[in-house]
């Protein structure tokens, strides 16, 4: 009996210590990933210089010129991003608690607590740049309501600015931002 133990506990372990190696980073572009549209309704959230406030409007790959430019809701042209100076693109989002679920769990009823219960997710495309302009790096985010709008657009933006996945992700590995061509 002792030894039937000491087989099967000799099998276990080895079957854990092969399923604790570490595996190689995926780094190929997701199949199931739809292509991006040509421009898409986002609210700006901040991070860009000179733009504080959150506002509503499109962002649009510009290819000819090789940058991402947001167009506030009249279509005016507010800023553009070359695609040379992405370091880092990827999704965040947030649960939070919905309007709704703030109304009623304020309500002085039995069972309004569950008002806590009602949340949203809102997704957020956040972008790491290099302002060659001002010579400072900063980080900026927009808001987008549709996940597969938001993957699509994660993925050509990584495409577009010769970017590493990983992850979700996507970066310009630290050689890349450090070699810069004077021509450019």
């Amino acid at each position: 009996m002792k030894k039937i133990i000491l087989v099967l506990f000799s099998i276990s372990v080895c079957a854990f210590a092969i399923a604790a190696q570490p595996r190689p980073m995926d780094r190929s572009t997701p199949d199931s990933v739809k292509p991006a549209p040509e421009s898409f309704e986002a609210k700006y959230q901040g991070g860009f210089f000179g733009h504080s406030d959150k506002i509503d409007g499109k962002l649009k790959f510009d290819d000819a010129n090789s940058r991402l430019v947001f167009f506030n809701e009249e279509g005016k042209e507010l800023f553009g991003l070359p695609y040379g100076g992405l370091l880092t693109v990827y999704p965040q989002s947030q649960s939070v608690t919905s309007t709704t679920g703030n109304v009623v769990r304020h309500i002085p009823l039995p069972g309004a607590i569950l008002g806590g219960f009602i949340k949203e997710k809102r997704r957020y495309l956040v972008i790491r740049f290099d302002d060659p302009e001002m010579d400072t790096i900063g980080t900026m985010s927009f808001k987008v309501d549709n996940k597969e709008v938001l993957d699509s657009v994660i993925a050509a933006l990584g495409e577009k600015g010769k970017l590493q996945r990983r992850g979700d992700a996507y970066y310009k590995p630290k050689k890349q931002q450090n070699n810069t061509d004077p021509e450019d």
